[in-house]
Protein backbone atom coordinates (compact mmCIF):
# COMPACT_ATOMS: atom_id res chain seq x y z
CA UNK A 1 0.00 0.00 0.00
CA UNK A 2 1.43 3.27 -0.98
CA UNK A 3 1.10 6.10 1.67
CA UNK A 4 0.78 9.76 1.92
CA UNK A 5 2.06 12.22 4.25
CA UNK A 6 -0.84 12.90 5.77
CA UNK A 7 -1.53 9.00 6.41
CA UNK A 8 2.10 9.04 8.37
CA UNK A 9 1.13 11.56 10.10
CA UNK A 10 -2.30 10.50 11.23
CA UNK A 11 -0.39 7.37 12.60
CA UNK A 12 2.21 8.71 14.27
CA UNK A 13 -0.75 10.45 16.12
CA UNK A 14 -2.61 7.44 16.77
CA UNK A 15 1.09 6.02 18.43
CA UNK A 16 1.36 8.97 20.49
CA UNK A 17 -2.27 8.72 21.69
CA UNK A 18 -1.57 4.94 22.74
CA UNK A 19 2.01 4.79 23.36
CA UNK A 20 3.35 8.17 24.37
CA UNK A 21 6.08 10.17 23.03
CA UNK A 22 8.86 8.32 24.29
CA UNK A 23 7.55 5.36 22.28
CA UNK A 24 6.89 7.05 18.91
CA UNK A 25 10.23 6.10 17.00
CA UNK A 26 10.43 6.18 13.28
CA UNK A 27 11.12 2.15 13.64
CA UNK A 28 7.85 1.29 15.57
CA UNK A 29 6.09 4.36 12.82
CA UNK A 30 7.17 2.07 10.27
CA UNK A 31 5.97 -0.94 11.93
CA UNK A 32 2.83 -0.02 12.46
CA UNK A 33 2.53 1.23 8.71
CA UNK A 34 4.41 -2.35 7.88
CA UNK A 35 6.65 -0.40 5.57
CA UNK A 36 10.53 -0.05 6.31
CA UNK A 37 11.64 2.95 8.12
CA UNK A 38 13.61 4.59 5.24
CA UNK A 39 9.95 4.53 3.34
CA UNK A 40 9.23 7.78 6.02
CA UNK A 41 11.90 9.81 4.80
CA UNK A 42 10.12 10.35 1.38
CA UNK A 43 7.22 11.84 3.74
CA UNK A 44 9.46 13.56 6.94
CA UNK A 45 13.10 14.07 6.40
CA UNK A 46 13.15 13.39 9.80
CA UNK A 47 11.90 12.86 13.32
CA UNK A 48 12.27 17.05 14.12
CA UNK A 49 10.11 17.28 11.24
CA UNK A 50 7.48 14.62 11.94
CA UNK A 51 6.84 16.32 15.30
CA UNK A 52 6.21 19.52 13.60
CA UNK A 53 3.97 17.95 11.44
CA UNK A 54 2.16 16.00 14.59
CA UNK A 55 2.33 19.43 16.00
CA UNK A 56 0.71 21.32 13.38
CA UNK A 57 -2.25 18.17 13.16
CA UNK A 58 -3.14 18.64 16.86
CA UNK A 59 -3.73 22.13 16.75
CA UNK A 60 -5.40 21.87 13.20
CA UNK A 61 -7.59 18.86 14.91
CA UNK A 62 -8.28 21.45 17.61
CA UNK A 63 -9.20 24.23 15.72
CA UNK A 64 -12.61 25.92 16.90
CA UNK A 65 -14.44 29.29 15.18
CA UNK A 66 -13.30 32.38 16.43
CA UNK A 67 -16.45 34.36 18.43
CA UNK A 68 -14.90 36.63 20.32
CA UNK A 69 -14.29 40.40 19.23
CA UNK A 70 -12.50 42.12 21.94
CA UNK A 71 -8.74 41.12 22.23
CA UNK A 72 -8.62 40.19 25.46
CA UNK A 73 -11.79 37.89 25.06
CA UNK A 74 -9.57 36.29 21.60
CA UNK A 75 -6.76 35.93 23.52
CA UNK A 76 -8.61 33.88 26.09
CA UNK A 77 -10.01 31.84 23.11
CA UNK A 78 -6.39 31.12 20.89
CA UNK A 79 -4.89 30.26 24.42
CA UNK A 80 -7.69 27.74 25.87
CA UNK A 81 -7.63 26.39 22.29
CA UNK A 82 -4.25 25.85 22.63
CA UNK A 83 -4.32 23.90 25.75
CA UNK A 84 -7.44 22.23 24.54
CA UNK A 85 -5.88 20.67 21.72
CA UNK A 86 -2.87 19.79 23.57
CA UNK A 87 -4.73 17.77 25.85
CA UNK A 88 -6.93 15.84 23.80
CA UNK A 89 -4.05 13.59 23.11
CA UNK A 90 -1.12 11.73 25.61
CA UNK A 91 1.96 14.19 25.56
CA UNK A 92 0.49 16.63 23.24
CA UNK A 93 1.79 19.68 24.86
CA UNK A 94 4.93 17.88 24.82
CA UNK A 95 5.30 17.66 21.04
CA UNK A 96 3.83 21.25 20.43
CA UNK A 97 5.78 22.45 22.91
CA UNK A 98 9.03 20.66 21.21
CA UNK A 99 8.00 22.25 17.67
CA UNK A 100 7.33 25.18 19.20
CA UNK A 101 10.66 25.73 20.56
CA UNK A 102 12.73 24.53 17.42
CA UNK A 103 10.43 26.98 15.66
CA UNK A 104 9.14 23.91 13.44
CA UNK A 105 5.72 24.54 12.49
CA UNK A 106 2.66 25.08 15.41
CA UNK A 107 3.20 28.80 15.06
CA UNK A 108 -0.49 30.02 15.04
CA UNK A 109 -1.21 30.64 17.73
CA UNK A 110 1.87 33.19 18.10
CA UNK A 111 0.58 35.33 15.42
CA UNK A 112 -2.94 35.37 16.38
CA UNK A 113 -1.78 36.13 20.16
CA UNK A 114 0.37 38.88 18.29
CA UNK A 115 -2.29 40.10 16.51
CA UNK A 116 -4.73 40.69 19.44
CA UNK A 117 -2.04 41.84 21.68
CA UNK A 118 -1.46 44.82 18.70
CA UNK A 119 -5.51 45.26 17.97
CA UNK A 120 -5.27 45.88 21.92
CA UNK A 121 -3.34 48.70 21.77
CA UNK A 122 0.16 47.32 23.22
CA UNK A 123 3.22 48.78 21.81
CA UNK A 124 5.39 46.90 19.55
CA UNK A 125 7.71 45.93 22.26
CA UNK A 126 5.61 45.07 24.26
CA UNK A 127 3.86 42.23 21.58
CA UNK A 128 6.39 40.34 21.53
CA UNK A 129 7.22 39.71 25.29
CA UNK A 130 3.06 39.54 25.88
CA UNK A 131 2.81 36.64 23.06
CA UNK A 132 5.93 34.53 24.73
CA UNK A 133 4.52 35.54 28.27
CA UNK A 134 1.31 33.80 26.87
CA UNK A 135 2.82 31.20 25.26
CA UNK A 136 4.67 30.11 28.06
CA UNK A 137 2.02 30.05 30.33
CA UNK A 138 -0.13 27.81 28.46
CA UNK A 139 2.62 25.21 27.63
CA UNK A 140 3.83 25.57 31.31
CA UNK A 141 0.54 25.32 32.67
CA UNK A 142 -0.54 22.36 30.02
CA UNK A 143 2.10 20.21 30.17
CA UNK A 144 1.86 20.21 34.01
CA UNK A 145 -1.86 19.53 33.83
CA UNK A 146 -1.00 16.88 31.38
CA UNK A 147 1.83 15.45 33.76
CA UNK A 148 -0.68 15.28 36.30
CA UNK A 149 -3.67 13.67 34.51
CA UNK A 150 -1.57 10.56 33.41
CA UNK A 151 0.66 10.45 36.72
CA UNK A 152 -3.25 10.39 38.59
CA UNK A 153 -4.43 7.46 36.22
CA UNK A 154 -1.64 5.54 36.85
CA UNK A 155 -2.47 6.38 40.56
CA UNK A 156 0.89 7.47 40.95
CA UNK A 157 -0.47 10.87 42.60
CA UNK A 158 -3.81 11.93 44.14
CA UNK A 159 -3.69 15.37 43.63
CA UNK A 160 -6.09 16.91 40.93
CA UNK A 161 -3.93 19.36 38.59
CA UNK A 162 -5.03 22.94 38.01
CA UNK A 163 -7.96 22.91 35.12
CA UNK A 164 -9.74 25.26 33.14
CA UNK A 165 -10.64 27.85 35.94
CA UNK A 166 -6.81 27.94 37.51
CA UNK A 167 -5.92 28.03 34.25
CA UNK A 168 -7.93 31.20 32.74
CA UNK A 169 -7.12 32.97 36.16
CA UNK A 170 -3.30 32.83 35.14
CA UNK A 171 -3.98 33.94 31.42
CA UNK A 172 -6.10 36.95 33.08
CA UNK A 173 -3.28 38.08 35.49
CA UNK A 174 -0.80 38.20 32.59
CA UNK A 175 -3.55 39.94 30.66
CA UNK A 176 -4.16 42.59 33.81
CA UNK A 177 0.05 43.18 33.80
CA UNK A 178 -0.44 43.76 29.85
CA UNK A 179 -3.62 46.05 30.31
CA UNK A 180 -1.40 47.69 32.76
CA UNK A 181 1.49 48.80 30.57
CA UNK A 182 -1.56 50.42 28.05
CA UNK A 183 -3.61 52.33 30.17
CA UNK A 184 -0.89 53.39 33.25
Amino acid sequence: MRYHRSDVVDRAIAVLDEYGLESLTMRRLAAELGVQPSALYHHVPNKQSLLAAIADEILARGRRPRRAGAWEQRVLEVCGELRDAMLAYRDGAEVVVTAHTFGLGAGEPAEELREALRDGGLPDELVGVGTRALLHLVFGHTAEEQTALQAASAGAIERAPGGPADFERGIQLVLDGLRSRVTG
